[in-house]
């Protein structure tokens, strides 16, 4: 205790603490005069070496909290420490920040009976007053405000979302008990107009919450087709102008002749984009027009950026809003929520839509007056092949719902409607569906039956779909290769890698679209009807190379016909080929252009092993067209093709081992 009485005495705890110490000492008498300030003044407030001194504290206050700081100083005058004061002081380029002090007063003693003092070579043995101990809290108050406006921005979208739900599910309900109550024929057909309605807003909803967990999450992708810019926008048009009528406004489109081209990009983003500012537009405006004019902002050699500008005459935007309306869950005020509805998540769509095509997006509006929205997107510059292309590729897509009759599908599915709905995509194609209401009598029908893909839903009673996987893997020889397909809401990287961990194949998220269950059909529904005749290797006729896939007389060749060296090639091939089909097909859905030129052409000797000289062909194909930039929008078809040729020199492969 004597030894530090004797290093406090001789001044170096006030120099390692007070003088050096990051926090800002201030000692000030009971009138709130300061006798003392450190460096740290200079450092955190901008004020220099004792500047501070001789004046009174109570002048850099801010002036509106003056009185309950005052109040909170004199209770300190009264104690011999006080922990925690809040404050705002002036700092000397005039801001304020956010400090907190703990006081010591030099007067007052502790329960033990030990007064506070000041060594006696700061000339202040008797001093009465305060020690502030100051810490700079700014940072801190400014993230817990941040934290606050961030919950009530949530608890906001909450009750919104909660609204905008519940009110197209009451329609709904409503519609359907008056549809039980034997309604005449007239009244049928209203009533299933309002469902109809109700169930189109619900999906608008749902749609903008599952596009911006898929921009979020990065798993949103874009295509690259040809499209022709103004048959695109005055189809858009068209879709407005019974609205526009209804509500007595105008609503006009215009092009300029530089603009009136075929471009390579994605129509139907750019679609949801100007939807999405249009219906805002209709939404907002009571009274005159709206009008959407495209123009070229400029042009390089084989880029064009396309300026897409939406005025309308509509209620208008608040200056101070403006640079707030392209957040998530937000809108101009609660007010516009009220009265027009929303979630607030278009313009936040919009915005990131842009974005992830390279674009921008600008805002002009005065309230009263009207709105001015402006998107500039670049796209390359097609030409009527590209168009070409893309009806090639729609016959292609008609072919392949073609080769998907009879493929005998398993759907796993607790939930009426959506078993209801997944059975007429299916039927439609002429596929052959059975249903398991749980994983359970999933896992017993796979036993007495053969099905070519299951459709696998995760979360249902009795058995989910993580254990009935794991159960049809381990169960029959028959099931252990079949293609398990996940049906989940759950599409985070987490959740598809535990569908995969647990022996899936894919996944598909809720609510499908018919392009998505029409993927994964082609991708793994295929396998068992590849196209050509396959020769079994019991054929007392079968020879190596004979088959339609296959021919292994090069092989033969510089193996000298050894059978071990044959077998070891073909047994290698059996086992990386199916992962790489995988691979390949899915950098193609992609739009991973260098990886399916380099996954391509790596594979490329093991077809010339394999005497697949078609399928080496179209490789060159494939990695020439990845790697051109113009070409590109073939590039999906023939991987498609060149993995089912794939599949059936498996097939066959297979067929000759056994």
């Amino acid at each position: 205790m004597k030894n530090l009485e004797n290093y406090v005495r001789k001044g170096l705890f006030y120099k390692s603490v007070v003088e050096d110490g990051s926090d800002i000492i201030f000692v000030v008498d009971y009138g709130g005069k300061i006798l003392y300030h450190n460096a740290s003044a200079k450092e955190t407030l901008g004020y220099s070496s004792k500047s501070l001194f001789g004046k009174n504290f109570f002048d850099f206050i801010l002036p509106e909290t003056l009185a309950d700081f005052r109040k909170k100083y004199l209770i300190s005058t009264k104690k011999q420490y006080q922990k925690s004061v809040e404050f705002q002081f002036l700092c000397k380029d005039r801001s304020y920040k956010y400090l907190e002090f703990n006081s010591i007063n030099l007067k007052q003693k502790d329960s033990s009976g030990v007064q506070a003092r000041l060594p006696k070579s700061y000339g202040a043995e008797k001093l009465e007053g305060l020690i502030l101990d100051c810490r700079d809290i700014t940072q801190r108050k400014k993230d817990a405000e941040e934290l606050l406006q961030a919950q009530k921005t949530k608890d906001q979208f909450l009750a919104n979302i909660s609204h905008e739900i519940r009110t197209p599910l009451n329609g709904i309900a409503g519609m359907v008990t008056l549809l039980s109550q034997n309604p005449n024929r007239e009244e049928q057909i209203t009533y299933l107009n309002a469902i109809k309605s109700a169930s189109d807003n619900l999906k608008v909803i749902i749609n903008d919450i599952l596009d911006l967990a898929s921009i979020e999450s990065g798993k949103l992708k874009f295509e690259r087709i040809g499209f022709n810019m103004k048959e695109a926008l005055a189809s858009l048009i068209n879709m407005f102008i019974v609205q526009a009528k209804e509500k007595g406004i105008t609503i006009s489109n215009q092009i300029t002749k530089e603009a009136d081209k075929i471009l390579i990009g994605d129509p139907v983003r750019l679609n949801q984009i100007l939807i999405n500012l249009i219906s805002n537009a209709l939404k907002f405006t009571h009274r005159g027009s709206i009008k959407l004019n495209c123009s070229i902002e400029r042009q390089e050699k084989h880029k064009c950026y396309v300026r897409f500008e939406v005025l309308d005459t509509g209620i208008g935007i608040p200056f101070d809003k403006l640079t707030t309306i392209f957040e998530s869950f937000s809108q101009a005020d609660a007010s516009v929520t009220r009265k027009y509805g929303g979630t607030g998540l278009g313009l936040t769509i919009v915005k990131q839509l842009v974005e992830l095509q390279q674009g921008n997006i600008t805002v002009k509006s005065e309230v009263d007056k009207g709105s001015s929205f402006v998107v500039i997107i670049p796209y390359e510059i097609g030409s009527q092949a590209s168009i070409k292309q893309v009806s090639n590729q729609s016959r292609k897509s008609k072919s392949y719902r073609d080769s998907l009759k009879k493929l005998n599908i398993l759907l796993v599915e607790d939930n009426d409607i959506n078993r209801l709905y997944a059975i007429n995509i299916l039927k439609a194609w002429e596929c052959s569906v059975e249903t398991a209401e749980n994983g359970y009598v999933a896992v017993e029908k796979l036993k007495i039956t053969s099905f070519d893909i299951v459709l696998m839903d995760i979360q249902m009673p009795v058995m989910d779909g993580f254990v009935a996987t794991k159960a049809i893997r381990s169960g029959e020889r028959a099931n252990r290769e079949i293609p398990i397909i996940a049906l989940t809401a759950n599409t985070s990287k987490k959740d598809v890698e535990k569908c995969l961990a647990a022996g899936m194949n894919d996944c598909i998220s809720k609510p499908f679209t018919p392009d998505d269950l029409l993927r994964v059909l082609i991708k793994y529904g295929n396998r068992k009807s590849i196209p050509g005749k396959v020769a079994s290797a019991n054929d007392p006729n079968f020879q190596i190379g004979s088959s339609s896939a296959v021919d292994l007389i090069y092989l033969k060749k510089i193996s000298k016909n050894n059978p071990e060296f044959i077998k070891e090639m073909v047994d290698a091939f059996l086992e990386i080929m199916p992962n790489t089909i995988d691979e390949i097909r899915n950098l193609a859905l992609s739009n991973a252009w260098e990886g399916v030129a380099r996954a391509t052409h790596k594979i490329r000797p093991s077809l010339t092993l394999m005497g697949m000289t078609s399928a080496k062909e179209l490789s060159i194909q494939i990695e020439n067209n990845a790697n051109s930039k113009s070409q590109r929008t073939l590039v999906l078809s023939q991987v498609e093709d060149f993995c089912r040729m794939l599949e059936g020199a498996l097939l066959e492969l297979s067929q000759l081992k056994s």
